[in-house]
């Protein structure tokens, strides 16, 4: 696989688009996607410079989450904000990176990142709950670079 077209399907674009959904329906965290094919950065770096273009670091309560993936490098991270890292368990984020590394191990791409959406829409929604004057902030699509 050497293409960001060939990571996943449009259907299977339209199911991780659809997890987002559906793991921001019950917070006012966001979560994003960010597929690119190459960065000569270190991995955690760029993430955190996709987040900050993405202008998740704008996010009301401070709770956006990234998960960043570089398909031809074979890696990916999941990058919280502020907001979100000062309230999650200690473990929560390599538990869910080890939740979408099974599935990548296994070339299941979408089952990868909707296990990590839902994983994290779950954090989200017990540390910020949805409230009636919550609007989505960010863009559900997936980005790509």
């Amino acid at each position: 696989m050497s293409k960001v077209e060939d990571f996943l399907t449009a259907s299977e674009e339209q199911e991780v688009v659809g997890a987002i959904l559906e793991a921001e329906k019950n917070t006012s965290g966001e979560i994003r996607v960010h597929i690119e094919a190459h960065t000569r950065k270190e991995h955690y770096e760029r993430a955190k410079e996709v987040f900050h273009l993405l202008k998740m670091d704008n996010t009301k309560q401070e709770n956006g989450v990234l998960i960043y993936v570089a398909v031809n490098d074979k890696k990916f991270v999941i990058c919280g904000d502020k907001g979100i890292d000062a309230v999650v368990p200690k473990d929560f984020w390599q538990s869910t990176r080890n939740s979408i590394q099974r599935h990548f191990e296994k070339g299941e791409f979408k089952e990868g990142l909707v296990a990590g959406i839902i994983k994290a829409g779950e954090e989200l929604n017990s540390h910020f709950p949805w409230q009636s004057d919550d609007t989505n902030e960010l863009s559900n699509e997936i980005s790509k670079g």
